[in-house]
């Protein structure tokens, strides 16, 4: 019988040791492009993998964008996650669940975190987190990771929360210049 995910009832919000992660609202839009004009230039350094980094955006593209990841949280088609500190608030990158085949059920986990938040550990733990509400509340039975290969930062992410590199995927993405690229291939299975 096949799954009906608007039917399934799951938090919006949860927290892992230093972070809330939490489905995107109105009003996020200030705190996510504040964010990402802070991180532009990491973020661009991986064009064919984060191509939405490459578009000019101005704070009504954020706004707006926050508004319809909550929809799209809302009716299950993609399950963005928004990352702020607990002890600050301070919004510090996003995350989530998307690419979903509710019938396995299998997710690919994202993520970016601003420049300044950068090798504090904070996007492995909102990934170990994110995973285990995936497990937990999702039924998932596997979840992947795709990194460009040259993006070493990401991939460490995936290796420190226990993902198992599956395969590397030659020539699977292209730059806007024509460079080819390599991508990662990390999951992690539920234990069964």
């Amino acid at each position: 019988m096949a799954i009906n995910p608007i039917l399934l009832d799951f938090p919006d919000q949860f927290e892992s040791k230093r972070l809330i992660i939490r489905s995107p609202r109105a009003g996020d839009g200030l705190a996510m492009h504040e964010a990402k004009l802070e991180s532009m230039n990491d973020l661009r350094r991986y064009p064919a993998s984060l191509p939405w980094a490459m578009c000019e955006f101005d704070l009504a593209d954020a706004e707006s964008y926050c508004r319809k990841c909550q929809a799209e949280f809302i009716d299950r088609s993609n399950l963005t996650m928004l990352l702020f500190l607990k002890e600050t608030g301070q919004f510090i990158g996003a995350s989530g669940l998307k690419r979903m085949n509710w019938d396995i059920p299998k997710f690919e986990i994202g993520y970016w975190c601003r420049s300044s938040l950068h090798g504090y550990g904070l996007i492995t733990e909102a990934v170990n987190a994110i995973s285990e509400f995936a497990f937990e509340h999702l039924n998932a039975k596997r979840l992947e990771i795709f990194s460009d290969d040259l993006n070493t930062a990401s991939w460490r992410v995936a290796e420190k929360a226990g993902f198992k590199l599956e395969g590397l995927l030659k020539n699977e993405n292209i730059d806007p210049d024509g460079t080819l690229r390599n991508t990662r291939v990390y999951a992690k299975i539920a234990n069964t």
